[in-house]
């Protein structure tokens, strides 16, 4: 991806985290990223575009710091793995803490812009089955929709408690151990 466009798609998960997707005008998001509109159109097209784009630039992005944190822990039992790939979306950093905020965004403007359903559908099944190939691995015999439906269970959570995170409901360290309790529940419920 070129530069210009990389800043253009941070810019964008800035203010769409700030002002909400709603808020987000293309005079403001080049202000942001330091170029004019019509790079910016050149680029994207339209303010659909532009949103289809950020959607997707948050979930590679959250992929990134997740693969990179676990990559830095060394090697980790499926178990481990699981608990950290979920864990490492209540990390208090600015970026984590930005991708959080305009993926909510994302979510909760797509009952308003039909247009983003089917992307904000299609990267939701994507978490889904990654997290439902981690429970896989650590229970092995479970069945694929058994799988599947803890993962959204558990993706689903993930969701709501960082709201409640970073609206300022819910301490981090609770969330987190709330998290850690639904993945040992989901964990019970595969063993059926």
């Amino acid at each position: 991806m070129a530069d210009r466009k990389t800043s253009i798609l941070e810019a964008a998960a800035r203010v769409i985290a700030r002002r909400g997707v709603r808020g987000l005008r293309v005079e403001e998001l080049s202000a942001e990223a330091g170029v004019s509109t019509a790079l910016i159109y050149y680029h994207f097209k339209d303010r659909t575009g532009i949103l289809r784009a950020t959607l997707e630039f948050i979930s590679d992005r959250a992929e990134r710091y997740t693969t990179g944190h676990l990559d830095a822990a060394g090697p980790l039992t499926a178990l481990d793995e699981l608990k950290q790939t979920l864990l490492l979306e209540f990390q208090d950093t600015p970026e984590v803490r930005e991708n959080s905020t305009a993926w909510g965004e994302l979510r909760a403007s797509a009952v308003f812009e039909p247009e983003l359903r089917e992307d904000l559908a299609r990267s939701t099944l994507v978490w889904i089955q990654e997290v439902a190939l981690l429970l896989g691995r650590v229970q092995p015999m479970s069945g694929a929709a058994a799988l599947a439906g803890s993962a959204e269970r558990l993706t689903a959570l993930v969701e709501g408690l960082s709201i409640r995170w970073l609206s300022g409901s819910l301490p981090l360290a609770h969330a987190r151990e709330l998290l850690g309790g639904a993945v040992d529940s989901e964990l019970t419920h595969l063993r059926g």
